[in-house]
């Protein structure tokens, strides 16, 4: 699997509107409906979409 990246600004807001604590996950890949994420310690993933991003 990729290496995850630290979220942008913006990333990290969609990530908090989830409910999610934006410190503990990395963006894998940022599509433009869809952005996914893995758990920096657990490895677990998952998939926010557009409803949820911007």
């Amino acid at each position: 699997m990729k290496q995850g990246k630290n979220p942008t600004r913006k990333q990290k807001l969609a990530i908090m509107v989830a409910r999610l604590n934006s410190d503990n996950w990395l963006v894998t890949k940022a599509l433009s409906g869809e952005l996914h994420l893995e758990h920096r310690h657990t490895g677990r993933a998952r998939v926010l979409k557009k409803g949820r991003i911007e």
